[in-house]
């Protein structure tokens, strides 16, 4: 007997074996299932134990980490085993919406279990790495019973009650990372067109991406004030700018798509009268009806102040 507790993982895609050999170098007794039984063969020769059917599997722990592909196959993989899954904390870490992670987390209640939502910030390599983390999100107090285990595979960013803040804050860092990344994939495109390597690129690629951080800072306050005045940038240059891209990937016979998607969002900030104001007003273009009226109501409101 080990003396750690015992975890099982449903799901051995990359992530979920990742998860497995981590827990299992960690000294943990792992339960595994998959819909893929051969899936587990290299984890069973380390040490895990492969489960007949997911039920089994999750009366084989208190604890059951899913790693599955979203939260229809959660749904898939469950719904034959809800019986199983009263008195079990479930630390959920598919990836979909936060409405989708919402209704999981009440018919899992409904069932009598306990739902945790996690969403994971590394890709399966940097799962036990110093620096990694996940966020989490649920009942709290679950969640700081287990957390000792689930800093086995990351650090825990627990994020508040409600089991959506999790899939939020995920699909947050999603939209910013595909896309950058696409960004950089068209960068490294055109470069190609000119003879130009990704490695070529890359020095310049790292000074640029990491450069963005200072901006990131300097408009989140101004942003967050309703702050769009034209005292440091103009969108009209701006627009000047993500034309020329359009044109000098156009002339690369490049593929357009991306730059062409820029450029009409800028366009758009144009028709909607903000040439004069910062490249920052864009954002009230790409937010909910509801709360672009709000933020029109609390900027007239600092002006009558």
């Amino acid at each position: 007997m080990t003396g750690k507790q015992p975890v099982t993982v449903i799901g051995l895609g990359p992530m979920g074996q990742a998860m497995v050999r981590t827990l299992l170098d960690g000294g943990h007794p792992v339960t595994v299932w998959n819909r893929t039984p051969d899936r587990a063969d290299a984890l069973v020769a380390r040490g895990a134990v492969l489960a007949p059917s997911a039920a089994e599997a999750i009366l084989a722990s208190e604890l059951t980490v899913l790693s599955l592909t979203d939260y229809e196959a959660v749904r898939t993989v469950l719904e034959p085993a809800a019986h199983a899954l009263r008195g079990r904390v479930l630390v959920n870490l598919s990836s979909d919406t936060p409405e989708k992670t919402r209704a999981g987390a009440r018919w899992v209640a409904e069932q009598g279990g306990i739902h945790l939502t996690g969403g994971v910030n590394v890709p399966p390599s940097g799962i036990g790495q110093p620096g990694s983390t996940a966020f989490y999100s649920g009942p709290r107090e679950p969640f700081e019973a287990h957390r000792p285990t689930l800093d086995v595979l990351t650090g825990t960013d627990y994020r508040g009650e409600d089991p959506g803040l999790a899939a939020l804050h995920y699909q947050l860092g999603m939209v910013m990372f595909w896309t950058s990344m696409l960004g950089y994939w068209q960068a490294i495109a055109l470069a190609d067109a000119h003879g130009l390597t990704a490695a070529d690129v890359l020095p310049h690629a790292t000074e640029t991406l990491t450069g963005l951080g200072d901006f990131l800072s300097f408009y989140a306050g101004r942003i967050d004030a309703g702050e769009h005045g034209g005292d440091v940038d103009r969108l009209a240059m701006g627009v000047a700018s993500a034309e020329h891209v359009l044109h000098t990937i156009a002339d690369a016979g490049v593929d357009t798509a991306l730059p062409a998607a820029v450029a009409d969002i800028f366009r758009r900030g144009m028709d909607a009268g903000h040439a004069a104001d910062s490249f920052s007003s864009l954002v009230e273009l790409m937010k909910s009806p509801a709360a672009a009226a709000g933020a029109r109501r609390q900027s007239q409101s600092q002006v009558s102040k």
